[in-house]
């Protein structure tokens, strides 16, 4: 029988409907499956801009961009409103402003987010026990029988926590139900801001399939144009595929993505999972010895590091570079700062000193950037220390790289 949540008094009603027959709301989801699944992936809605929206009302219907503003400064997230105008995270400020040029622009303040993520966590915590964060603002929660007795079905304790977060924290969130953690996270992205939706094993392979493989966990970019490339474009493209071929083509990773394109994930809700790095990488079209195209590159992965920094919330004081060398060598080099940063400005500062160490002549087909030694933000970038602990360290050395 068909189940119907009503999102607005939690109460689940027998059959198909159109009005909640407790307190006369709409905003009901109907779905055959809604009692019996338990894995859900909340994401707040644009949470930093949210944020600054609730303690700024009279912004609530303007164009927000959370960033730096001015020099190398990039978006670390747009308000729904911004993001119209085709601004997203990542993005350098001034494009950003090229394309909404009456957008406020403030800078983050991480020691807000955080409190406000404390406040959101212990409201999952009322529903469930295991909750894993993924940055300060998602999460996978595990509402099975597992984890709670004399519970309500876990879609009503869903959104009794959407109301809650609504009403004592000031933001939305969208939430994506499911049986596991792939299927959940795409759920929450079907129809943000303040979705609700969910996915049921009788859909999913059906739901999937003309889905680009660019949805499947753990398939980045490069993998995704290999796939791309030999015709697999779509989860449908995989699912005709058998599990040899799969893995004949991909190796191990091929295994993964049998499972997922079947709507499969046994990846379990883990209650703590620490970032250990941060970090981000590319491959060049065209082998390259340019220690200045080197610097070049680096300072947009930078960019892109110290964006993810700010939206997870945390700094580190370890910088480290990674080359690949045309024979596919690896090396890695770092520098140690000393007090923890997120500024794109300081990683790279650490960066093009290890290049221009490293930039000797040699071809190189690879470049990345990250920061390890991860810790809270809170004590990240004294606005007068901007030393280095010491001289630049080894942590990889050269290794032999099968390609």
């Amino acid at each position: 029988m068909t189940c119907a949540l009503c999102r607005d008094c939690c109460e689940i009603v027998a059959g198909p409907a159109e009005v909640c027959v407790r307190c006369g709301g709409t905003r009901l989801l109907a779905h055959v499956e809604i009692e019996s699944l338990g894995i859900a992936h909340v994401d707040c809605d644009a949470f930093y801009a949210s944020v600054e929206k609730r303690d700024r009302p009279e912004l609530a219907r303007e164009p927000l961009i959370v960033g730096h503003a001015g020099g190398r400064g990039v978006v670390v997230t747009a308000c729904y409103v911004a993001r119209t105008f085709g601004v997203h995270s990542a993005m350098p400020m001034f494009q950003a402003l090229e394309l909404c040029p009456h957008a406020t622009v403030i800078a983050p303040d991480m020691g807000k987010y955080k409190r406000v993520s404390e406040a959101i966590r212990t409201i999952f915590s009322s529903a469930t026990s295991v909750v894993e964060p993924l940055s300060l603002d998602e999460a996978y929660l595990d509402l099975t029988d597992d984890y709670r007795t004399e519970a309500p079905p876990a879609a009503e304790a869903l959104a009794t926590i959407s109301r809650r977060i609504e009403s004592e924290i000031g933001i939305t969130v969208s939430i994506g139900l499911s049986w596991n953690k792939f299927l959940a996270k795409l759920a929450s992205e079907l129809h943000k801001p303040r979705g609700f939706s969910v996915i049921g094993r009788a859909e999913a392979k059906g739901f999937l399939a003309p889905l680009s493989v660019r949805k499947i966990h753990g398939v980045g970019a490069v993998t995704a144009r290999r796939m791309e490339a030999s015709g697999l474009k779509t989860i449908g493209d995989l699912q005709a595929l058998k599990d040899q071929e799969l893995v004949a083509r991909f190796g191990k990773f091929g295994q993964r993505l049998a499972l997922f394109a079947q709507g499969d994930d046994d990846r379990a809700v883990t209650s703590y999972r620490p970032v250990k790095s941060i970090s981000a990488e590319i491959t060049f079209g065209q082998d390259t010895a340019s220690g200045g195209r080197l610097r070049e590159i680096a300072q947009g992965l930078c960019d892109r590091v110290a964006a993810q920094l700010a939206r997870k919330g945390v700094a580190g004081t370890s910088i480290v570079l990674k080359l690949k060398t045309s024979d596919f060598s690896i090396l890695t080099r770092s520098r140690r700062l000393a007090h923890p940063t997120q500024r794109a400005s300081l990683i790279f500062e650490s960066i093009a000193a290890l290049i221009d160490r490293e930039a000797d002549g040699r071809t190189f087909r690879l470049i990345g950037v990250g920061v390890a030694d991860l810790g809270s933000a809170t004590a990240a970038d004294p606005a007068d220390l901007f030393t280095f602990a010491g001289c630049a360290s080894d942590t990889g050395g050269t290794a032999e790289a099968k390609s």
